[in-house]
């Protein structure tokens, strides 16, 4: 029984660092992930140029298994730590913290000449650990919140567009034709589209004065329509900002985590999960 208990509390006190950022221990915990996230990605960035991988490649080789084996140990931890594994393994994150770990791994099990650009390809993978730092943004969820409530919204301003590029494009192919290089209807329709996100590569230029008109109308459209689904988004997430502060007013959530699936965001006198019932 004591044995037990003792195996008990040391994967709750290891569930307790990892996956809650009230405690100190777990605080401590999420800057140190939070730097090693931003060194392994400058480690990949430095391995790309050439000049600072051939002299310093050992040391950069070095860092980077230091940084993986951290990695792996976390990983490791993570799955240790909770009833139901697999809720982590196959979650957004498990998955995320899986194929940026593997890489450097893979990067030995798969040596030799004939593979060494499938090599390279693989080892590019830990640039995802970069993906793990949305959970230290604060911000992120009503982000994540203010985004699938614009959907809507954004769907139909789309669409909007897409009839006005073709419209558009199609007066332009009207007016201009091959001879401008407004050799097609979905040709120009491209030039339309590039010329309203006002990326303007320069492929194609109309050149008749009604042609130059236009292209100049659809210019200053191109700056209108990249504002509109900014305000909608800017709109749904000052709502949820605020409603969440009213919230929060009422009701103080915090960052404990569940032992058994994870689930984050408790009420501080909560005692049972309300995902999953299990005692926290």
């Amino acid at each position: 029984m004591k044995e037990q208990n003792a195996h008990s509390g040391w994967k709750n006190k290891l569930h307790e660092i990892i996956y809650e950022a009230d405690t100190p221990m777990g605080k401590l915990f999420d800057m140190a992930l939070f730097f090693l996230i931003i060194l392994s990605v400058i480690l990949v960035m430095l391995e790309t140029v050439k000049e600072i991988d051939e002299r310093y490649h050992q040391i950069l080789l070095v860092l980077e298994w230091c940084v993986t084996i951290f990695f792996s140990l976390e990983y490791i931890a993570r799955i240790v730590s909770i009833k139901k594994p697999w809720k982590y393994i196959f979650s957004f994150y498990g998955i995320i913290d899986f194929v940026s770990t593997i890489p450097l791994y893979l990067s030995y099990i798969l040596a030799g000449s004939q593979v060494l650009l499938a090599v390279r390809a693989f080892r590019l993978l830990r640039i995802f650990r970069i993906l793990k730092l949305v959970k230290f943004i604060g911000e992120a969820s009503q982000l994540q919140s203010a985004l699938k409530a614009s959907r809507t919204k954004i769907a139909v301003f789309i669409y909007v567009v897409l009839i006005l590029s073709v419209i558009l494009g199609t007066l332009m192919y009207l007016v201009e034709g091959d001879d401008a290089g407004f050799t097609s209807i979905p040709r120009s329709i491209y030039w339309t589209i590039v010329t309203l996100t006002t990326v303007g590569f320069g492929d194609i230029t109309p050149q008749t004065s009604l042609g130059q008109f236009l292209a100049t109308i659809i210019m200053i459209l191109g700056y209108g329509i990249i504002a509109v689904p900014t305000g909608i988004v800017t709109a749904e997430f000052s709502r949820n900002k605020k409603e969440t502060e009213e919230t929060k007013k009422l009701v103080h959530l915090n960052t404990q985590a569940c032992p058994s699936c994870s689930a984050e965001g408790h009420r501080d006198d909560a005692t049972h999960c309300y995902n999953c019932g299990h005692t926290l």
